[in-house]
């Protein structure tokens, strides 16, 4: 019987061909989308699950507010770690990472900028499940100046030879010492390491203090602990240990500290929920979000039912053309179990064939979508549960696309069927309709999805943010020219192509942050302290990014007390309250023996935004200083080649041998969004692959139209009606279902681009622009699909159509 199922499924295939590629090609496309999805949200959902014990690994965090400036931290002080250990029973172990900048690693001649590495206690190896290829794991990172790296980092350093015992040298010492060799980290971890150094050589790890918050802290957990408890045990934690720190440095008793509405508080943060949740202040990595997770399993949903719906629309707008068929099976015998089980067949057989496609098609395409999502995805043909699953789908989605059409195809009465009662079919099409409108819907919301994200993309690109990011170039790591570094600002300057020249270590980005608390005037109260990000800059830094004194001055050599003065930004003038700021005294902590400095506010910075423009611009500090870091170049030329290789010479005499790198400000300000253009990309190209799909079936439903109304068209051509007349009568109704899903989608699709940008603190406003062009456009692009089958029909001879009447 099944054989007899299939043979029948596949001559109605090749006898209708047209209709079966429109069905097979439109599921498989949607299910090839949906595939890549699928794999990018098992990847997302997969992140730091790899190695034993990770349900029980914990990141600890550090929250709180001082005086109205609230943090939120994914760093704790460095002996946090170990008190735990102490202090819990329920703590087996622990583990700590220290970020400190990208060193220089040479090796004889090879010099490499290490843009992976990060401080690391010896028991990170065993938590983490860091395999050793080479080394002994109980020792490699005990001693100080000992570092392991991965076999990547281990083939570029050192090739084909033996990495164990080699000396290197590593900021400016040379008794640093490979001690072992680790298989590279799987990519979907919250961290990515190449090297790691230990923690043993860094003094600051063993400080007993609990303030200074620049570790990120894992603790392990004894199976079956209950984290509720321990948590309920932390403020007692935290006035142990902090709250002799709080009395020396902000000169308040811990109950003094909260009843002032100030607080911090330790949190616990499953090391499984780092990456879709979690956007703390000190992450390892840029993680990603849970709503993208959301966002593509809702893209992926719709694209696989507008495919779905394809399939059920075809197969019911054909149905007259089988009536016949199951009225003469009916009066031979056949149950109506039987033709369900027939037409079910011919729908899982559709489904398998476009499942083979889908994987054909995504295995093609899975580079192009790795490159747009900065994704290493791979389909695994290898996993058995794959091939599970996709059988699981090809059975689903066969029975879901042919369900209706089956028990709609198998419930013709044979006696009205043979008498041709039903040659017109369905006609009244209501459920056809509603399926039509459901995948305009769909189409609609994806692509009022992508005009949000590009409008807001727009919105980053052109908003005045308080600094002049064009035609500045960042020479990376000026360090290196070492006592030179100002005679290679001063030979730069004097190059006509150069406007001005900065040395510093902070840019208008992310990546530079630190935090100080400063107070107003010299000693510390209960409502004068201020928690502000703090930068050391030079005195050409404010002119050659362009930033606005509003009050007061710039930094002037002409005034050698500007060693002790600063400058703020309006947001750090709100938060201080000062009605006249200038020459106002600021303090802030000189050691931790907790000194205070003061010093003399000169000047008053408008606002610019340093973060990016999902917060709110913060308090800002500005302070003379020496840090070399970054050399940032104002230039006014177009010919960049000629002058970086000027740059590049300059370099070579007063850095020799050292590592010339550089980048340009406004592209490191684009990396800030790589995410929402990633995210704009990939809606636009799933967009426009639904809207593709959506046409496949309007293009099919348009031929069986036009077939099904051809003796109509005749006659009205015959009576005098003209092509114009005839196209619109033939196209008007799927005109107003596309009018129809537009008035349904689009307040969805303001509802979900609203709650998108929410997310971001300074945001463009969604347009009545983009719903208009989106109801054009999907009005366009639906009337044109039909046009071209009802122009064929309109253009057609009535006499051929008519000669049989």
């Amino acid at each position: 019987m099944i054989k007899n199922y299939l043979k029948i499924a596949f001559r109605n295939l090749f006898r209708n061909k047209f209709y079966s590629l429109l069905n097979i090609s439109g599921l498989a496309i949607g299910v090839a989308c949906c595939l890549m999805i699928m794999l990018f949200v098992s990847d997302e959902l997969g992140y730091d699950t790899y190695y034993d014990n990770s349900e029980n690994t914990y990141r600890l965090t550090m929250a709180g507010g001082l005086n109205g400036s609230v943090f939120d931290l994914a760093v704790v002080g460095p002996s946090v770690g170990k008190a735990m250990l102490q202090d819990y029973p329920e703590v087996i172990d622990f583990a700590r990472f220290r970020q400190n900048g990208s060193p220089f690693i040479r090796f004889g001649d090879n010099v490499f900028k290490e843009e992976n590495f990060i401080w690391a206690d010896h028991s990170a190896l065993d938590i983490f499940g860091i395999e050793l290829v080479l080394g002994d794991p109980e020792t490699a990172l005990v001693q100080p100046k000992s570092l392991v790296m991965s076999e990547t980092a281990a083939a570029k350093y050192f090739g084909k030879a033996d990495p164990l015992g080699q000396q290197i040298e590593f900021r400016g010492s040379k008794d640093y010492k490979v001690t072992g060799v680790y298989k590279d980290i799987p990519a979907n971890t919250h961290f990515e390491f190449d090297v790691m150094g230990s923690m043993e050589t860094l003094d600051e790890s063993k400080q007993p203090i609990w303030l200074s918050m620049n570790f990120q802290t894992y603790i392990v957990l004894t199976e079956g602990a209950d984290v509720q408890k321990m948590a309920s045990l932390f403020p007692a934690m935290l006035e142990k240990y902090i709250g002799p720190e709080v009395k020396r440095f902000l000169n308040m008793d811990w109950e003094d500290m909260e009843s002032n509405g100030n607080n911090l508080a330790f949190g616990m943060q499953p090391v499984k929920d780092i990456h879709l949740t979690s956007d703390l202040q000190g992450e390892l990595d840029a993680n990603g979000d849970i709503k993208y997770v959301y966002i593509f399993s809702a893209i992926g949903f719709f694209i696989l039912l507008i495919a779905c719906i394809n399939f059920m629309n075809l197969s019911t707008a054909r149905s007259a053309h089988r009536a016949k068929e199951v009225g003469v099976r009916k009066v031979l015998g056949s149950v109506k179990a039987q033709l369900i089980y027939q037409f079910l067949a011919e729908s899982i057989l559709i489904s398998f064939i476009s499942f083979v496609l889908a994987i054909g098609l995504a295995y093609l395409a899975l580079p192009f979508f790795n490159q747009l999502a900065d994704k290493e995805l791979t389909i695994p043909f290898q996993d058995p549960m794959f091939f599970g699953l996709m059988l699981a789908g090809v059975t689903i989605v066969g029975l879901l696309a042919g369900s209706y059409p089956a028990f709609f195809l198998s419930s013709f009465q044979p006696v009205k069927v043979l008498k041709g009662a039903l040659s017109g079919g369905m006609k009244s099409g209501a459920l056809r309709n509603v399926l039509v409108v459901i995948q305009f819907c769909a189409s609609i919301i994806l692509v009022i999805g992508t005009l949000v994200i590009l409008n807001q993309l727009e919105f980053i690109q052109n908003k005045n943010l308080g600094f002049d990011r064009d035609q500045v170039i960042i020479i990376n790591d000026a360090y290196l020219a070492g006592s030179n570094t100002s005679a290679l600002k001063t030979e730069m300057e004097s190059f006509s192509e150069v406007k001005s020249a900065s040395l510093s270590g902070f840019l208008p980005t992310p990546s530079n942050n630190n935090m100080n608390v400063f107070l107003k005037g010299v000693v510390p109260k209960d409502d004068n302290q201020v928690l502000s990000s703090n930068w050391t800059i030079d005195y050409e830094y404010l002119e050659t990014m362009g930033m606005e004194i509003v009050q007061g001055r710039n930094f002037s050599r002409e005034f050698p007390t500007d060693s002790l003065g600063i400058i703020m930004n309006e947001a750090a003038l709100k938060e201080f309250g000062f009605d006249e700021p200038l020459g106002e005294t600021i303090g802030t902590f000189a050691d931790l023996e907790g000194n205070i400095q003061g010093y003399k506010v000169v000047g008053i910075v408008k606002d610019f935004h340093f973060q990016t423009l999902k917060d709110k611009i913060g308090p800002l500090i500005l302070q003379l200083g020496n840090n070399t870091g970054l050399l940032n170049l104002k230039v006014n030329t177009t010919d960049y080649a000629s002058l970086l290789n000027k740059m590049e010479d300059s370099w070579a005499k007063f850095a020799p041998n050292q590592p010339f790198e550089t980048s340009f400000l406004d592209a490191r300000f684009e990396r800030m969004y790589e995410d929402e253009q990633r995210l704009g990309k990939i809606f636009g190209v799933f967009a426009s692959l639904a809207i593709i799909i959506a046409c496949l079936g309007l293009f099919g439903l348009a031929a069986y139209t036009a077939e099904n109304r051809i003796k109509e068209v005749g006659i009205r051509k015959v009576l005098g009606a003209n092509v114009g007349q005839l196209v619109y009568l033939l196209s008007k109704d799927m005109g107003k279902l596309v009018i129809i899903a537009f008035i349904i989608g689009a307040p969805l699709a303001w509802y979900f681009s609203y709650n998108w940008l929410q997310g971001f603190v300074y945001r463009a406003s969604i347009g009545w622009t983009i719903f208009a062009v989106t109801a054009l456009g999907s009005l366009f692009i639906a009337v044109a699909t039909m046009s071209y089958q009802s122009l064929k029909a309109a253009v057609s001879n009535p006499v051929k159509s008519l000669r049989t009447e």
